[in-house]
């Protein structure tokens, strides 16, 4: 392709490294760092998910991670309210009972387990972008990009973490 890399070329130029490459150091040590704008249209987003309800809530590991990568992809364009999210689970992990939801919280689209995929009734929109008011520094300070960006912008004071 003209313009951009090939993606075969660098799979040939990591052979015997891709097992390393996979891993989270392995990206940041091997991996050709771009900044958030640089990717290009997100198609679909696969959730990581502890548990989820049929209206499209999910319990991640608690730290928010997913749905602020979500508000920095949202707020630099890359994805948009028809981003189809979608989560893999076991059946066991389909609760019946409805999990609260805030406002930042990304819903899910689909939930596939596997004896079925369920197309969630949402209750609520995806989030617009960034939630600034709400941001910790530790978290300013774990996302570079997010902090790249939050430097562009004027914005509230953020709460300590």
């Amino acid at each position: 392709m003209r313009g951009k890399p090939e993606i075969r070329e660098r799979i040939r130029e990591l052979q015997g490294k891709l097992s390393q490459a996979a891993t989270i150091k392995g990206a940041s040590t091997l991996g050709v760092s771009v900044s958030p704008g640089e990717i290009g249209r997100i198609d679909l987003i696969v959730a990581g998910s502890v548990a989820v309800d049929s209206g499209g809530a999910r319990l991640g590991k608690g730290g928010g991670y997913s749905d602020l990568e979500f508000a920095l992809a949202r707020a630099v364009g890359v994805v948009d309210e028809t981003t189809p999210i979608v989560t893999t689970v076991h059946e066991l992990q389909v609760v019946d009972d409805t999990i609260p939801m805030t406002a930042h919280d990304v819903p899910l689209d689909v939930v596939v387990t596997p004896d079925r995929v369920i197309r969630t009734h949402r209750r609520r929109r995806k989030p617009a972008g960034i939630f600034w008011e709400a941001l910790s520094d530790e978290q300013l300070a774990e996302m570079p990009a997010l902090a790249k960006l939050a430097r562009t912008r004027a914005r509230p004071p953020r709460r300590r973490a």
